[in-house]
């Protein structure tokens, strides 16, 4: 029985960590060729050239004091996202037998890219929708998640989506930020937690629509296969937390598990 259960473990653990390195390099490809379009800008311009690099014009703007290209803008955070800042509710409310909402109360909730959900509410306040960016507002900041259901978020979190459609666009705009709050923290100006006001008025170089559609096209592929994995790891997890006590237990046999395991397994192996 030992032996079984430490197979067992082993496979969702390997299974578990395959999906995380894929999904981690998936992300890194989208973070940098956000990089190079949005902050070196050096986009695709014409055949085969990138615009800084082959000489594209260079404004400098007052705003953000560095050059950025001539036909692009400056909008804040609110400009193109919907944001709603997080409301605890009543205390006397949590529960965890399931009774109301999924509530996340900050990050100590969030995993790789889906928060556990450990607690509900019977009394929202304010809610996130699913696919909502779910954003750290307290130390760490800027640490994020994405909703898989609707929810109620607690006065840790954040929660944004795109005005405009371009939730890839968005997700990214905010692994940027997250480095600024980062780099900041290591310079010595730490942030505790950050305003309404503050995260409203977050400022960046705004590309013309054309950019962030394509960009958002590329992006938004990655994005899908990263959340399938998630979503495929949560599973598993899960799996793995009932099934193996169950099994130390004697609560089940080990047929049953294997018929639980072939479900679950039937396409990795």
């Amino acid at each position: 029985m030992l032996t079984y259960l430490c197979n067992k473990a082993y496979l969702i653990e390997k299974i578990i960590a395959n999906n995380n390195r894929i999904n981690l390099e998936l992300e890194n490809k989208a973070r940098l060729l956000f990089d190079y379009w949005f902050i070196q800008f050096d986009f695709p311009d014409g055949e085969n050239e990138q615009y800084k690099s082959s000489g594209g014009e260079m404004v400098h703007n007052q705003i953000l004091n560095r050059k950025i290209p001539e036909n692009w803008s400056v909008k804040e955070l609110s400009d193109i996202a919907n944001i709603t800042m997080g409301q605890s509710p009543e205390g006397s409310s949590y529960n965890n037998e399931g009774n109301g909402a999924i509530f996340f109360q900050g990050s100590t909730d969030f995993g790789w890219l889906f928060p556990s959900v450990r607690q509900f509410t019977t009394a929202p306040s304010r809610m996130a929708k699913k696919g909502d960016i779910l954003l750290s507002v307290r130390a760490p900041v800027g640490d994020m998640n994405i909703a898989n259901t609707d929810c109620c978020i607690g006065r840790g979190l954040a929660a944004l989506n795109s005005k405009d459609g371009f939730d890839g666009f968005l997700f990214y705009v905010m692994k940027y930020f997250k480095q600024v709050f980062d780099r900041r923290n290591s310079e010595g100006t730490t942030f505790g937690s950050i305003t309404k006001n503050d995260l409203y008025s977050l400022k960046l170089a705004y590309p013309p629509k054309e950019l962030i559609e394509k960009y958002d096209n590329i992006v938004s592929k990655y994005n899908e296969m990263i959340f399938i994995r998630s979503m495929e790891n949560q599973k598993l997890e899960e799996l793995r937390d009932w099934l193996l006590p169950m099994l130390m237990n004697g609560q089940i046999s080990i047929r049953d598990a294997e018929e639980h395991m072939a479900k679950n397994f039937e396409q990795n192996e």
